[in-house]
């Protein structure tokens, strides 16, 4: 069952990101880090952490996680380091991801080669 709730919760998140792309003039990039900003927003407000806590890994991974991840971890480091917290807690916490995208293009990069717009 947890699967499923996962896979709905992430499933829902990505058919709404369709849904924008479709529909608006939003570009992709706009849309992705207006889900960061609104997943650190949901979180100050403490309404994903129930969605997290339904969809499990389907409300972590997609971008509304990334925003998750860092407002928590700058919730923690607040509490540990104080108001100096506020500037290290979200990098923190969301290093493993950046370290893994990064890690993860460099591979690709080298993998495969990029065709011209011609």
């Amino acid at each position: 069952m947890e699967y499923l709730r996962a896979f709905l919760c992430g499933g829902l998140i990505c058919a709404f990101s369709q849904v924008l792309i479709d529909r608006t003039r939003l570009t992709p990039a706009r849309i992705l880090t207006s889900y960061v900003v609104l997943g650190v927003l949901l979180t100050a407000l403490g309404i994903y952490q129930p969605v997290v806590k339904w969809g499990g890994c389907g409300a972590t991974t997609p971008l509304f996680g990334f925003g998750y991840a860092m407002a928590e971890g700058v919730k923690k480091a607040v509490s540990e380091q104080g108001l100096l917290g506020a500037l290290s807690g979200g990098l923190s916490a969301a290093a493993a991801g950046v370290s893994a995208a990064v890690f993860f293009s460099l591979i690709a990069a080298f993998l495969f080669k990029p065709k011209s717009r011609e």
